[in-house]
């Protein structure tokens, strides 16, 4: 498989799959085992505002190298024919572009940047509530 030739759609559709295992298994790590507690958490890592604000926080701190923006560009940029109801466009092209960031990462075997990455967001996001 040829990553440059991945479209950033490609890319963010991994790296949507990737993020959210990464969440799941944090909440079950955590003790949380109901559905719906574990789907409502899930949101506050997964959705298109927390998705855009993790890409902002680390572009503001100047984490991300020439190449993973230009990756991020990449997905930002694709023109899917639909974006969700409740979702304002641009938040929801910066969420494909960092979704594109992940899958690149995983794709290209960096999971060690994945993983560092994942720890400077996950430990930004304060949990409303305790397992059960």
């Amino acid at each position: 498989m040829q990553l440059n030739e991945l479209s950033g759609s490609t890319l963010a559709y991994i790296g949507d799959a990737v993020w959210s295992l990464l969440v799941r298994e944090y909440l079950v790590e955590l003790g949380y085992g109901r559905a719906k507690d574990l789907q409502r958490l899930s949101v506050q890592f997964v959705s298109a505002k927390a998705q855009a604000r993790f890409y902002e926080q680390l572009h503001d701190a100047g984490e991300l190298s020439e190449e993973e923006e230009e990756i991020f560009r990449r997905g930002r940029n694709f023109k899917s024919g639909s974006v969700p109801k409740h979702t304002d466009v641009q938040i929801y092209r910066i969420s494909t572009g960092f979704e594109a960031l992940a899958g690149w990462w995983h794709l290209s075997g960096q999971q060690e940047r994945l993983r560092k990455v994942w720890e400077q967001v996950r430990t930004s996001v304060k949990l409303a509530a305790e397992p059960r």
